[in-house]
């Protein structure tokens, strides 16, 4: 029933804003901002080097000949990267894709070795055992990846990528003299390699895993028995120089419904610069036109859902007609101390418009709970009109008053309980908006705030 009541209220905040709208036309825009690309890339960057982490690179096995030594069999075994340290990396979006790169890191890396030595000069063998370290002081990292819709959802492409250690240096512990220069001469080129093809693969297991839970995204959000939002995907995200443009459908459509498109007029789409202004950007702006709270006013009109029957009252005795004697006193006389229920329905869909006239009958004030659009509605003004009666003609003075009490004292604390739970933003599970600016932009209420991970 809450957003049913929602939009009853919003009607009564909005009633008194270039292209026409089709299916591939989103009414919840989305644009991240490079400073919201940066905080993503940070995430990205830090579960990347927790998955490498502990990872443990395939053994290295060679036999060399060592001068005055013979011929060595050397085998690198339980290489581990332990550490990765990440001190400057970058992202930049262009219309062919976004690109992150990540230059200068360093690595840390353990490992144990052993090797035997047999030849006719020592028949009888030698062989030594221990471990050593690895640090890696010069990698780079990059990648290109694009994103296409595909059926409402995203589909995440990694384009290319690459990795390159430039400088390693070893430290041996233990072990013969000439056994550290083996190591230099005949295994830094295969250590760097195995890291080089380790962090490639882990690159390429990321982006699978995180194309498949954009794949798994739902492409609606239920609300109640009655409305699910459509948050599928509409065309392809537009990627400029400094932000990436998300258009999601974002209109209601009924809980079984099969998800099909509906006009609505959308008007010019939302510009950065022209959205959140101040001097302090945030890290992404979620956009929502009108038409959105226009589609769920038609959908529960229709669905017969915007009608309620109060019978219960702080003043119980408002619903008898004895309170009402001395005020309609035909109704007392025809129906003398009954029980009375107030049947309250829309007659018609409410008109909903985001406006900044000042002509409207109650006042909404939007805020952000938890990841959700909630808000509470404050009583302005109203009129009444008498639009038929059985009883004969009555006194829409007096009855205004008694109805305004009613209104303040019951119904609009009860829509605010409901108004408060909201409707859905488009935000990932995991993720908090902070530091929020909700502004008013007809036919467009915009919210501008920061992420929490």
């Amino acid at each position: 029933m809450a957003p049913s009541i929602c939009f009853l209220l919003l009607s009564l905040l909005f009633l008194s804003s270039s292209t026409s709208g089709t299916d591939e036309e989103g009414f919840i825009s989305v644009i991240i901002s490079d400073k919201g690309l940066d905080f993503a890339k940070d995430i990205l960057i830090d579960q990347a080097v927790a998955s490498i982490v502990q990872s443990q690179l395939p053994q290295i096995e060679k036999t060399v000949q060592v001068p005055l030594v013979g011929k060595a069999k050397v085998v690198l075994s339980d290489i581990t990267i332990n550490h990765i340290q990440v001190n400057s990396s970058s992202v930049n979006t262009g219309e062919t894709g976004i690109a992150l790169v990540v230059s200068g890191a360093t690595a840390d890396l353990s490992l144990n070795w052993r090797y035997s030595v047999s030849s006719w000069l020592v028949p009888i063998g030698i062989s030594d055992s221990g471990t050593a370290t690895v640090k890696v002081n010069d990698l780079q990292v990059g990648l290109t990846v694009n994103l296409r819709n595909q059926e409402g959802t995203l589909k995440l492409n990694l384009l290319d990528s690459g990795c390159h250690v430039r400088d390693l240096s070893i430290k041996l512990h233990g072990g013969a003299a000439w056994l550290y220069q083996v190591l230099v001469d005949a295994f830094a080129g295969n250590i760097a390699s195995a890291v080089e093809e380790a962090i490639s693969k882990k690159i390429n297991e990321g982006i699978s895993t995180l194309d498949l839970l954009l794949q798994s995204l739902p492409k609606t959000i239920p609300l109640d028995e009655t409305a699910a939002l459509n948050v599928s995907f509409m065309d392809n995200p537009v990627l400029s120089d400094s932000a990436i443009e998300l258009e999601i459908n974002g209109l209601f459509t009924g809980r079984n419904e099969v998800l099909v498109p509906q006009a609505y007029y959308r008007g010019s789409g939302l510009s950065l610069s022209a959205s959140c202004g101040g001097s302090s950007p945030k890290m992404i702006t979620i956009s929502l036109h009108e038409s959105v709270f226009k589609s769920g006013s038609m959908l529960y009109f229709t669905a017969d859902s915007m009608q309620w029957i109060v019978d219960e009252l702080p003043d119980q005795a408002l619903l008898n007609t004895a309170e009402w004697r001395f005020l309609i006193p035909q109704l007392y006389k025809k129906y003398p101390n009954d029980d009375m229920n107030l049947n309250i329905s829309v007659s018609s869909p409410p008109d909903i418009q985001v406006t900044n006239k000042d002509d409207f009958s109650a006042s909404f004030a939007v805020e952000i709970l938890g990841n959700n659009l909630a808000g509470w509605l404050k009583l302005r003004k109203f009129s009444t009109s008498l639009k038929w009666s059985k009883i004969g003609k009555l006194h829409m003075n007096l009855i205004q008053s008694v109805t305004s009490t009613v209104l303040k004292t019951v119904i609009i604390p009860y829509l605010n309980s409901q108004l408060l739970r909201g409707i859905p933003l488009p935000i990932l599970n995991g993720f908090a908006i902070k530091n929020v600016c909700i502004l008013y932009a007809p036919p467009r209420i915009t919210v501008c705030s920061d992420v929490s991970f």
